[in-house]
């Protein structure tokens, strides 16, 4: 599937958080961790990274930001208003500034590429039948992570 780069809308479930995607998603995966089952409610979490420069928040945006662990380099932000992921910054060093977006967030999911991976495997809750691969461990997890991450801005 070719992904265009068009702009659309994103907003959290209540519809009280907004934002306005620009650019091309970067990559899509399925996280098992421990953080983002808590910050999602969920057994995992589905996401989608875009350059954070493609991300465009109203100067009123009502998301209140948390860091989870140190060093704080992901600030995962909540609707204000409903307290539902809303939307999450990266800031790693060697790496533009990244954002994390549920993928379910996003308007236009058609736009969206398929996930490429699971990571943080070892923290499930469920078995995954699919096969997409399939990363246990945090070291694994994370240079998983960056592999994929590092090849698909290659590929864009």
């Amino acid at each position: 599937m070719k992904h265009l780069n068009i702009e659309q809308n994103g907003r959290c479930s209540c519809g009280e958080t907004t934002f306005t995607v620009l650019g091309k998603p970067i990559i899509r995966a399925l996280c098992h961790c421990e953080i983002c089952q808590d910050f999602n409610q969920s057994p995992y979490a589905d996401i989608t990274v875009f350059y954070a420069k493609d991300i465009m928040l109203p100067e009123n945006n009502c998301v209140t930001f948390k860091t989870y662990s140190a060093p704080p380099a992901v600030q995962r932000g909540k609707c204000s208003a409903c307290g539902n992921p809303a939307i999450e910054f990266m800031n790693m060093p060697l790496f533009p500034k990244l954002s994390i977006i549920p993928s379910a967030n996003i308007s236009e999911t058609v736009t969206l590429p398929e996930p490429a991976f699971h990571s943080f495997y070892h923290r499930r809750i469920s078995d995954m039948d699919d096969n997409l691969p399939k990363y246990s461990g945090y070291i694994k997890s994370q240079l998983a992570f960056g592999k994929h991450l590092v090849s698909a801005m290659i590929r864009r």
